[in-house]
């Protein structure tokens, strides 16, 4: 069943936290479409207001400035609000490694300031982002909860201690939440700019531009890149989710395995455009494979992907076209 078909009960309120982001504004964007009432929390340190611009005119939905690190402002935010959909976090491995102190601040006790909030005003469902990254070292493939190896940066800690918080609060406060462990995300919306952009809107910018991007490794690295719709509902799922299946954590990829030299090959033929890339260094803290297995997801929650890498690269493609 597509996100769009699903029923919510009347009257329910959805908050988003770092609903100004590429992930959140998606999600806020595809429930005001469904005629939800919307929460939208984000400090602006990472999204951007032009994300959520066009609905701000929208009586269903409410755009809060406020920082997921300050409890009070967290508490005020889930006062009367069903579902919580957490998002707010920053991401980056390579920018975690710089900066530990901050992503300890902003993803685990922010994080935790979130479930807390939730569980103080009764919040039926709390779902929140965690990563594919939380698998570190471990070496095979495809990757499946339970199978975690040592983990490789701050960012991949962060994580797993959410994950940990999370199972914790379903068993000692009865807070139903949902971990949605996410592998390499992309679509509309998801910034090709700066030093840690995600490495298809920033190739497909640099190669719009007459740019020649710079492939970290050797270009054999893979990873099961996932649509942004395929996120959507998976956190619309999980929503719906059976309390007996809360407290735990959930791949959300869609099945497959793509190379990076590939993936920069169909980029460039989309685009017209022959470009022989630079391969520069590996990145400290980066995972060289991965691949969900999403059948826990699938048995659990009801997830099952209805876009495939080709068919999402097609649409994000023509998105960038259309934007940059």
């Amino acid at each position: 069943m597509s996100y769009k078909e699903l029923k919510f009960p009347e009257n329910s309120i959805f908050l988003v936290t770092g609903g100004a982001g590429f992930i959140g504004s998606n999600i806020c964007e595809a429930l005001i479409n469904m005629g939800q009432k919307v929460r939208c929390l984000d400090n602006l340190s990472t999204g951007k207001e032009e994300n959520i611009e066009s609905l701000k005119s929208n009586p269903n939905f409410t755009f809060i400035k406020d920082d997921i690190r300050d409890l009070d402002a967290c508490k005020r935010a889930t006062e009367g609000v069903d579902f919580v959909l957490n998002e707010a976090a920053w991401g980056s491995v390579p920018r975690s490694i710089e900066m530990p102190l901050l992503y300890e601040e902003i993803n685990i006790r922010g994080t935790l300031n979130m479930m807390e909030a939730s569980r103080q005003n009764g919040v039926k469902k709390f779902v929140y982002a965690s990563s594919s990254s939380v698998y570190g070292d471990h070496p095979v493939l495809p990757k499946k909860e339970g199978q975690e190896g040592k983990l490789l940066s701050p960012y991949a800690l962060t994580k797993r201690v959410d994950e940990e918080y999370g199972r914790l609060y379903k068993v000692l406060y009865g807070l139903d939440t949902y971990g949605l462990r996410y592998f390499n995300v992309f679509g509309r919306r998801q910034d090709p700019d700066g030093a840690y952009a995600a490495v298809i809107p920033k190739f497909i910018k640099q190669l719009k531009n007459g740019d020649t991007p710079v492939i970290n490794g050797d270009g054999k690295q893979s990873r099961d890149f996932t649509y942004i719709d395929n996120i959507i509902e998976a956190n619309l799922k999980a929503c719906l989710a059976s309390s007996y299946v809360a407290g735990e954590a959930y791949n959300i990829g869609a099945g497959g395995r793509e190379y990076l030299i590939d993936v920069y090959n169909d980029i460039c033929e989309a685009l017209g455009v022959k470009v022989e890339p630079i391969f520069g260094p590996p990145r400290a803290g980066d995972i060289r494979d991965s691949n969900a297995d999403i059948s826990k997801a699938r048995t659990n929650l009801g997830y099952d992907p209805e876009y495939d890498f080709a068919a999402g690269i097609k649409l994000a493609i023509d998105w960038y076209k259309a934007n940059l």
